[in-house]
């Protein structure tokens, strides 16, 4: 008997423990919203506005270029 009053209290507490934890969400902008709309906080790029899906689609495109060995080497 006193081992399933402890299981039973162990169930409780984990049971009461996910009750309290919180979404863990950055708040910087919906789910469902288009990448590009972004946020207008100092940690964008430079030269662009939150919204110009142009810029955005260049400066994604821009930074793929950046990590591409291939475009990166130099000649010899």
């Amino acid at each position: 008997m006193k081992s399933f009053q402890l299981v039973l209290a162990f169930a409780a507490a984990l049971a009461l423990g996910a009750c309290g934890e919180k979404a863990q969400t950055a708040g910087t902008k919906k789910a469902d919203e288009a990448a590009y709309r972004g946020t207008t906080n100092g940690y964008t790029a430079a030269g662009w506005k939150a919204g110009d899906q142009v810029a955005w689609e260049t400066q994604m495109r821009q930074r793929s270029q950046n990590q591409n060995e291939y475009t990166r080497m130099t000649a010899p």
